[in-house]
């Protein structure tokens, strides 16, 4: 049997590379600080979990007084990076080490070096829980890997609970050795374990998050936030049959001149005017897509022609009624736009082109109107 000291030996080994990953994942992605803060709390495990199985027997005050807060201080690290991997504030993690640390340490100084123990195990089981605690609030990100961190979180914690426990039921309140019983080699080996797993699901879940945000940014527009003409083209290709659903081009007027008299940066936020104005009036289901400098497709499902039709005015109408200056204060931003509704077998590069169309006859009439595309005639 392997004795405990040089499975805390091997705990450290394993945290220590652990700690060099995700550093390295910290320096790729700086944003990222719950790499950072995960990097700290086992960093700090690791040098407790050193000076542990380094106590050759030993269990004097000074064996517990140093590592004990140290190994804490290191489990509220990976508490704060639990908490901002998903995006919570990182103060209660703070908290819990202020309330921890001091409840572990007085004992020991009392000469309790038994209840310090007992405390030590407990908060270090409460810490464990509340991490898994966070990973099970974010299953709905990754089900199988959150739900398989929160599961080996509260393993450790309850591997920590039976330690206490243990000491608890021996009523030894003060001890002169390190505890040694079967929850002791369970908690060593379920930490060993435990430190590896989360360490690679973390990772894993990093590593995925970071690709997934790759994708959205490359399918977004980053001036408007809605989608490029790439991702619009990839949802919907030339040849795909859209019959029954409406294709909307929208064309902002004079667009030129607000550059040219105000400026690209008050262009710039005319434009994000306009995404707003789409995002409010739209469904979540519908597509927006920019697709060119001031022009803007939507696309709807399941509207029928005459709904489809009020949409594209209500949107003119809204974007109107904003007033934003062209030039002098008389003139504002208006929108024109041109709408067109799948036929019998009709792909959607034929669509497109007769919204087009349509857009262009908008502007032609005037401008700040919806013009409809004729119904597609099929033989």
């Amino acid at each position: 049997m392997i004795d405990n000291a040089s499975l805390l030996i091997g705990i450290a080994f394993s945290g220590a590379s652990l700690v060099v990953a995700l550093v390295i994942g910290w320096l790729n992605a700086r944003a990222e600080i719950y790499l950072i803060h995960g990097a700290a709390g086992i960093g700090l495990v690791v040098l407790a979990l050193t000076g542990l199985g380094l106590r050759d027997g030993n269990y004097g005050l000074i064996n517990q007084l140093i590592p004990f807060p140290i190994l804490l201080g290191g489990f509220a690290f990976i508490l704060s990076g639990s908490r901002l991997f998903n995006k919570r504030t990182a103060r209660p993690a703070v908290f819990v080490a202020c309330l921890v640390i001091p409840v572990t340490v007085l004992p020991l100084l009392a000469g309790l070096s038994g209840v310090g123990t007992i405390m030590l195990n407990v908060s270090a089981g409460v810490i464990m829980a509340l991490c898994g605690r966070e990973f099970w609030r974010g299953r709905s990100e990754s089900t199988l890997a959150m739900s398989a961190n929160a599961a080996l979180y509260a393993l450790v914690a309850i591997s920590f609970f039976a330690c206490a426990l243990m000491l608890v039921l021996d009523q030894a309140w003060i001890i002169s050795a390190p505890p040694d019983n079967w929850a002791e080699d369970v908690n060593s080996i379920m930490s060993l374990v435990g430190l590896t797993g989360i360490g690679a699901i973390t990772l894993t879940l990093h590593h995925a998050r970071s690709a997934r945000r790759h994708h959205i940014e490359a399918n977004t527009d980053a001036l408007t936030g809605v989608l490029n003409r790439r991702a619009l083209f990839q949802r919907l290709r030339d040849t795909d049959v859209i019959a029954g659903v409406a294709v909307i081009m929208f064309d902002l007027d004079h667009f030129k001149q607000i550059n040219d008299r105000r400026g690209h940066a008050h262009g710039d936020w005319v434009l994000q005017q306009f995404a707003g104005v789409l995002r409010r009036e739209l469904r979540d289901e519908d597509i927006i897509s920019r697709i060119g400098g001031e022009e803007f497709c939507v696309i709807l499902q399941d509207r029928d022609w005459e709904i489809a039709r009020s949409v594209a005015e209500r949107i003119r109408k809204a974007y109107a009624d904003l007033r934003l200056p062209i030039g002098d204060d008389s003139e504002i931003a208006t929108v024109s736009a041109g709408m067109a509704t799948g036929g019998q077998q009709e792909p959607f590069s034929s669509v497109l082109s007769r919204a087009d169309a349509a857009l262009y006859k908008a502007k032609e009439a005037g401008r700040n109107q919806v013009h409809v595309a004729p119904f597609r005639l099929v033989a």
